[in-house]
């Protein structure tokens, strides 16, 4: 697997966590992400710059606007080793789990 220790210190932060989750929902501009947040600009642009640096998510350059959204091939790749650190006993629950991942074909940029 493909996955470096980068991912996993991106996803110890509880602000980088929820950047995914209302990357998860669509796209968003930086600013947009800005706008969900109480904290400067210059430190949401940090998060950003960690959470690409990691792969877990990919920006494009719209017009004068750069969009945002989740690389769900690196983003399954941990969940997927971290499944498997879960016993086998647990086969229904991992199911379940993969079942509600992002399918990977959601954007071209997967």
């Amino acid at each position: 697997m493909a996955v470096n220790n980068g991912a996993f210190r991106a996803l110890a932060d509880p602000t980088r966590r929820r950047i995914l989750r209302l990357l998860r929902a669509r796209r968003r501009t930086s600013g947009e992400i800005a706008d969900a947040f109480d904290s400067s600009w210059p430190t949401i642009s940090r998060h950003l710059a960690v959470l690409r640096a990691a792969g877990l998510i990919v920006r494009e350059r719209k017009g004068s606007f750069i969009e945002y959204d989740v690389n769900t091939t690196v983003l399954q790749e941990v969940i997927e080793l971290l499944l498997d650190a879960v016993p086998d006993r647990s086969h229904r629950w991992r199911s379940n789990i993969a079942r509600s991942l992002p399918s990977p074909s959601r954007s071209p940029h997967r």
